[in-house]
Formats: C-alpha cells, structure tokens, sequence
C-alpha cells in the first residue's frame, strides 16, 4: 500500500514563499505520476501542478511561473516550491501519486496566506 506524507504547510504572508514535501513509501517511486492538488472551503479539488515519471510537468494557468513542482526519486519524495504565494493561493494542499488505474493521496497541508 503507497502512502504519502506532505509537510510544510503553514502561514505565510503574501508575497512570500513556501516548499511543500511528499515523502511517499510502500511502492516503487520512480513509476508514479505525482501531482499536487488543493481544496479550498466550499470549493472543488483542484490540480496545481503534476510530474510524470520522465520529469514531465504540468502546472495550472493560476499558479504559472510562480509554483515549480519535482521530484527527487532518491529521497522518494515530490517537492512544490511555491513563491509569490497570494491570498488565493491559501488551501489544504494534498499529494496525489498515480499509476494505471490506482491513485493515492495524502492527507494534506494547509497553506494560509495573509494579506
């Protein structure tokens, strides 16, 4: 069974910057297509950003040259570095990992920007 833990979520005013981690166990890291999604209250799952197993990536239009996701497969672990982080940027931020027709997901960071 794959599990996946973030970490480095929390307060940060706007402008600043923030590194999301996921440290993902229990499957073989290198075959998964990572990404990292956000809920926000009242409002649906969204995709910030993924990375396929060649390095390839993915970001939404919201969250262009200024969010930057990778992956390390020699720590197991899939980063998001976020910068110029604005109040809209402020969710429960989640690590998904897919293969086929399996997914995963962590149980999630919040991230809080003040204004």
């Amino acid at each position: 069974q794959v599990q996946l833990l973030e970490s480095g979520g929390g307060l940060v005013q706007a402008g600043g910057s923030l590194k999301l981690s996921c440290i993902a166990s229990g499957g073989t890291f290198r075959i998964f297509t990572f990404g990292w999604y956000r809920q926000a209250p009242g409002k649906q799952r969204e995709l910030v950003a993924s990375i396929g197993k060649d390095d390839s990536t993915n970001y939404a239009d919201s969250v262009k040259g200024r969010f930057t996701i990778s992956r390390n497969s020699a720590r197991n672990t899939v980063y998001l570095q976020m910068n110029s982080l604005k109040p809209e940027d402020a969710s429960v931020y989640y690590c998904q990992a897919r293969f086929l027709a399996a997914t995963y997901w962590g149980q999630g960071t919040q991230v809080t920007v003040s204004s």
